[in-house]
């Protein structure tokens, strides 16, 4: 990458649960464009740079061009980003069931799209001009302003919120649990808990748990080691086989797992950690 600033941070106290992250990024990548794999999140951003054009279904669905900010809704295949010209962005990631309260948009109308952060959010799309030049100073600065807009703006609780969460908590330390099994112990039925995990997540837990295994495969491959005994790899996180992780890695990242090894091979170094981004070409 070329002269690549990136910054981070977690959320302010008001916001913990509910915004994973907070990221600034400038610079130039050395490919066209990559593949970003889903990642059970709402991600929203602001764009004061160049336009970043990204396109749903690995390229395959639609396409929108963001001048001045996207929103992502929540999705399970991945999404094709090719900036046009230098990177220059802010954005922040958002916990699975916090679309809503923190964007004021219910996630069942942004499921498996990009669109305009002045669409659907103007009332966060007003401040771009601002924090345009607040970022050119101090991204820190500029990070930390977001983060008392959204804290400012934050809108009531769903009240399927506790549950919802509750078993967001039980996916994410077993994927492989039965949705079944998670719905008794949050003290609802499987139909309900779908049913409100659709709305106020905008995935379906099913869909939800898929991801999240295979986000904790690629958090945890190493790129640039020794050959990945893969079999064993999906027995460990309970795929029934080799050919079972296959199907879901190149549903989720858009590739074959040998491909996205070459990706990180070809495009990263080994200091530089980039999980479920595939780079180049596609």
């Amino acid at each position: 990458m070329t002269g690549f600033v990136a910054v981070g941070r977690s959320a302010g106290p008001a916001l913990a649960g509910l915004v994973e992250s907070y990221w600034y990024a400038r610079g130039t990548i050395d490919h066209e464009r990559e593949l970003i794999a889903p990642t059970g999140s709402v991600v929203a951003a602001f764009v004061f740079g160049s336009p970043i054009e990204q396109t749903t279904r690995a390229g395959r669905g639609e396409t929108f061009v963001a001048r001045t900010g996207f929103v992502i809704g929540p999705h399970d295949q991945p999404i094709v980003n090719r900036p046009s010209a230098e990177t220059h962005a802010l954005g922040m990631v958002l916990c699975p069931a916090a679309c809503a309260r923190v964007l004021g948009v219910a996630p069942t109308l942004l499921r498996g799209r990009v669109a305009g952060l002045e669409a659907v959010t103007p009332h966060l799309a007003v401040h771009h001009p601002r924090l345009a030049a607040l970022a050119a100073a101090s991204p820190e600065a500029a990070l930390d302003d977001v983060d008392r807009i959204l804290t400012t703006g934050l809108g009531a609780p769903d009240p399927a919120d506790d549950r919802v969460n509750h078993a967001i908590t039980c996916i994410e330390a077993d994927p492989t649990r039965q949705i079944g099994d998670i719905a008794i112990e949050v003290g609802t039925s499987h139909t309900r808990l779908d049913h409100e995990f659709r709305r106020v997540v905008g995935l379906s837990p099913r869909v939800l748990a898929r991801i999240l295994r295979l986000r904790r495969l690629l958090d945890g491959l190493d790129a640039f080691g020794d050959t990945v005994r893969w079999a064993e790899l999906a027995a460990s996180l309970g795929w029934y086989d080799q050919s079972h992780l296959i199907r879901d890695f190149r549903r989720h990242t858009g590739v074959t797992p040998t491909r996205y090894l070459l990706a990180h091979r070809e495009h990263f170094d080994p200091n530089e950690s980039a999980p479920g981004f595939v780079p180049g070409d596609i």
